[in-house]
């Protein structure tokens, strides 16, 4: 208790602190002069008076748990298909390519018509497109999750781009910080040359292991990450991260897309 009240005196010296330097500056002193005379805002600022100082900090300081989620991975993996798969349960033949973030906030498509309460959901899809990569840090500081999309069928010729987009994903501060979750998803697993799901973590796993090492022998002033990776000492494994990293499958193209779906209700709650 003694903790909580000197949390409560140092929050009311603090806001107060911060009132009075406002009031200071002579153009906010000349519009409260202004707004005083109008008789609604004479009333709110009564009202305001008798709100206890803390009780205004802890107001301000809520906010609503995002809704966000974020599509990624490289150029060609599917992510637009699995957008619109999501929205409208329509299936895209041959390869969509987007230049511009698809963004909406809807209803999952297969949870239109329920009568039990589902929230909308906010979906991003961020090109792969190299020159396009910085979109993504728009989005990430509100993720609710991200749904890392991976081409199951050509994994290993793009295994290195992959890896390298994947690692500095799970590197960035505002991924580490508020523990990220993090979907791997396999998609195109309707082709029976496509690689498993085992596979692809496995092979991630072991791509990131010698990312890390390689990044780790290069000066911090050339490092763009925020975030080293894994247990020093130990190999590599997704179970070391400080998010959830876990690995689906999808097929975008047969609308199988149940492991998606999951994971987007496990992380935006109605």
């Amino acid at each position: 208790m003694e903790g909580i009240e000197q949390w409560k005196s140092e929050a009311e010296q603090r806001i107060q602190q911060g009132i009075e330097y406002v009031l200071q500056i002579p153009a906010i002193q000349q519009g409260i002069e202004y707004a005083s005379q109008i008789p609604a805002v004479q009333k709110g600022i009564e009202y305001g008076r008798q709100i206890p100082p803390v009780q205004l900090y802890s107001a301000a300081a809520v906010r609503p748990k995002s809704n966000t989620i974020v599509l990624s991975g490289l150029s060609g993996s599917g992510k637009t298909i699995l957008f619109y798969q999501l929205r409208d349960g329509s299936s895209h033949q041959g390869t969509v390519t987007s230049m511009e973030p698809n963004e909406g906030t809807f209803i999952l498509h297969s949870e239109a018509g329920k009568e039990r309460k589902v929230k909308p959901v906010h979906i991003v899809d961020v090109p792969g497109h190299p020159r396009l990569l910085p979109k993504l840090d728009e989005f990430l500081p509100e993720a609710a999750g991200i749904v890392f999309v991976v081409d199951a069928l050509e994994f290993l010729p793009n295994l290195r781009g992959v890896s390298e987009y994947l690692y500095d994903i799970l590197t960035k501060a505002s991924v580490v910080k508020k523990k990220v979750p993090v979907l791997i998803c396999c998609n195109k697993t309707e082709k029976v040359t496509a690689h498993t799901k085992d596979f692809i973590c496995k092979q991630l796993e072991k791509e990131i292991d010698k990312l890390r090492t390689s990044r780790s022998a290069v000066s911090d002033a050339d490092v763009a990450n925020d975030h080293t990776l894994g247990t020093p000492g130990k190999t590599f494994s997704f179970s070391q991260c400080t998010n959830k990293v876990s690995v689906g499958e999808a097929s975008g193209l047969t609308s199988k897309i149940a492991d998606v779906e999951q994971f987007i209700r496990d992380n935006v709650k109605p």
